[in-house]
């Protein structure tokens, strides 16, 4: 049997092989399109139990099938796997816009909301109803037959564009490699990063120290190294992957050149000015200007916060390290020093504490605390030989499963993310649990010592738990609105964001660190120091998040894609004037390794950071409240209240609904304000 054809449990990855891909899929599709023959034929009753249900059913068999393709594209992107994706990716998106333009379907859907039965139905079924007519809209199902093809051939043809534009920049990154022969020239990188630069040069066969693109490798040289050399060629390298400065075949310009002209000729199809408001009509924002608004009022609180940072950096800069000039590939190394010399302490200090078994089951501690579950190690076959599976067990019960793949590769695509490889739902033999993927992009372990973790590892290890939590913590039995299905975009973030808070209390990291070397665990003065530097430099890392969200949101908005590529860089510089104080060099090709907006889902919805950060900085406070009143922000209370209100509804009900019935008010911008020291308290 096809192993991607076989549903009956967790994905099979010690069976599946890239030859599966082609036939499993070709019959995924082909019973798909027979369903849907009959579900569209008038004899079939627009009704949920006749038309709608089967249509999920079916549905579910081809999304888990190509998530599992799609997945192993993503963390074993070797020739094979990348072949076939690729080879399959034009039949599977064409299929779904067919499915998205089928009238036939559309009327069914249409014809069941305006029957009687529609109001019988559950809030989650009326709210999947609804929002696949909306989707519907959305997909062009009431374009005039003869611009159909053309709008089909356009989400084909952007699909393509996205995989190539994630293929191009893990390709660029892999490319460059900094070969040192002369310990000299190592000054100032902790030992951990030189024994892996080691390991890896010893792997390619060579003596000295490698240092490559991937950010285990990139960021400790751009924070550490003092041989300044080495800063700038690795930082001019990172800033033009898949560029017009490297391999032609990389350039990822005529890609986002291709795929904003495709984006605003969609949106023009369907209607709307342009892409930003096609992208909007799902989410929480109601229009660009609100969002444009919305950035421009949090640029405006944090650009004098801002500009006292990057003051006080160049003043440091010239008082203490000798340089009038800070460049680009200063900034992150300047930054450091001058941190230790105002909090005497290092972030690779702060490291050794954090081994990787004690962040785990301290991360497990918070979660087994709030929500009244335990998390337990569990066995079946794995991509990678240090993945490993957990599962969540509540009152006996299971509750779901997750994978944890934590260390950076050279097949592996870049940052850090989450995604569903089995959705929550009812089904004839019983509830389906869901599962997750976590995949991260850390540090691998060098030799006999444990893999350490920076504090922003750790921030990073529990941003994407909470996005599976969002998904693995779910009640609602409806797939299409189970877990993380159905979530408005800009609120999507609020679980994993909200979860970020935890990793700055001190009953939480006493607990889960222990030293590298000596096993003591983190001292109260260290964090103290932690605390006290919590928000350095958070007006400038405020102003770098609204300058990429902004830059996104004019870019699908106000921004003529027939400018050309000259006029995305144009746009960006144009930005930059508006909210940044630093601007880097103008040959840094940015847009070019953009990938959250031209390789995943964020295009003119990177804004979506900022919005939800509002929603889990005023989530937190409630547990903030708790803990003054119980001593603890590690509050069962709340948390089960969290639980229900957030986590356990799912897209089952409006995201701001959600958050009243948890908050019991409307959110309030100031926890986030406070949370970045920007208040006048």
């Amino acid at each position: 049997m096809n192993p991607l054809l076989d549903f009956s449990g967790l994905p099979r990855f010690d069976a599946v092989t890239p030859e599966h891909v082609a036939p499993a899929i070709t019959e995924l599709l082909a019973e798909n399109r027979a369903l849907i023959e009959r579900l569209a034929a008038a004899a079939t009753p627009a009704t949920w139990d006749d038309f709608v249900q089967p249509m999920i059913d079916t549905g579910e068999r081809l999304s888990r099938a190509w998530g599992i393709v799609g997945h192993l594209h993503s963390v074993n992107d070797v020739p094979a796997w990348r072949d076939a994706y690729n080879g399959m990716l034009p039949e599977v998106s064409r299929f779904y816009a067919e499915v998205g333009q089928n009238l036939a379907l559309f009327g069914k859907y249409k014809a069941l909301r305006a029957s009687a039965a529609y109001a019988t139905l559950s809030p989650a079924r009326l709210r999947i109803v609804d929002n696949d007519i909306r989707d519907f809209r959305l997909s062009g199902a009431e374009l005039p037959d003869e611009k159909k093809p053309r709008f089909q051939e356009i989400q084909e043809e952007l699909a393509a564009l996205s995989a190539k534009f994630a293929e191009n920049l893990l390709d660029a990154t892999n490319d460059h490699a900094e070969w040192i022969t002369d310990a000299a020239a190592l000054a100032g990188l902790p030992d951990d990063v030189k024994n892996a630069a080691r390991a890896a040069a010893e792997k390619d066969g060579k003596a000295g120290w490698k240092f490559i693109l991937q950010a285990p490798s990139y960021v400790p040289v751009m924070q550490y190294a003092d041989n300044r050399e080495l800063r700038a060629r690795m930082y001019r390298a990172y800033a033009t992957r898949a560029s017009e400065f490297g391999k032609p075949e990389w350039d990822n310009g005529p890609l986002i050149d291709r795929m904003l002209k495709l984006r605003a000729e969609e949106a023009m199809m369907l209607g709307y000015a342009n892409f930003a408001e096609v992208s909007l009509v799902p989410k929480m924002a109601q229009s660009p200007a609100e969002v444009a608004a919305f950035l421009r009022e949090l640029a405006a609180k944090a650009r004098p916060f801002a500009e006292k940072d990057v003051a006080e950096l160049r003043a440091f800069a010239r008082d203490e390290l000798g340089m009038d000039q800070l460049e680009s590939w200063d900034l992150s190394w300047a930054a450091e020093k001058l941190k230790l010399a105002r909090y005497a302490f290092s972030d690779d200090e702060v490291k050794q504490y954090f081994p990787e078994h004690k962040v785990v089951a301290g991360l497990f501690r918070v979660i087994e605390t709030l929500f009244a579950v335990k998390l337990e190690i569990d066995s079946t076959s794995v991509w990678h030989p240090a993945v490993r599976l957990y599962r969540i067990v509540r009152d006996g019960r299971l509750v779901g499963q997750f994978y944890v793949d934590l260390y950076a590769r050279d097949t592996k695509r870049g940052g850090a993310w989450m995604d569903e490889a089995i959705t929550r739902r009812l089904t004839s033999s019983g509830v389906q649990t869901p599962v997750a993927y976590l995949n991260c992009n850390f540090p691998a372990p060098v030799g006999n010592k444990p893999a350490t973790f920076s504090h922003d590892d750790v921030l990073t290890l529990f941003h994407e738990t909470g996005h599976g939590l969002h998904h693995l913590l779910t009640q609602v039995e409806e797939l299409p609105v189970s877990g993380i299905h159905g979530v408005e975009w800009d609120a999507v973030e609020l679980p994993s964001q909200f979860m970020e808070n935890f990793c700055w209390e001190w009953d939480v990291l006493q607990g889960m660190t222990a030293h590298a070397e000596t096993g003591a665990p983190l001292p109260r003065a260290l964090y103290d120091k932690m605390i006290a530097a919590k928000n350095f430099q958070s007006g400038l890392q405020m102003l770098r998040q609204i300058e990429f969200s902004l830059f996104d949101l004019l870019l699908h908005s106000e921004f003529d894609p027939n400018g050309g590529e000259r006029g995305v860089m144009d746009l960006l510089a144009r930005v930059r004037r508006e909210v940044a104080v630093i601007v880097p060099p103008e040959w840094q090709r940015f847009p070019q390794s953009f990938s959250h907006i031209f390789g995943g889902g964020y295009g003119a919805g990177y804004y979506s950071y900022k919005w939800a950060e509002v929603l889990s900085a005023d989530a937190y406070e409630a547990f903030e409240e708790a803990g003054k009143a119980r001593g603890s922000a590690l509050d069962r209370e709340t948390g089960e209240r969290f639980w229900r209100e957030i986590l356990a509804v799912g897209g089952a009900r409006p995201a701001l609904e959600s958050f009243i019935a948890f908050r019991g008010r409307a959110p309030r911008p100031d926890a986030l304000l406070r949370h970045n020291g920007m208040t006048p308290a």
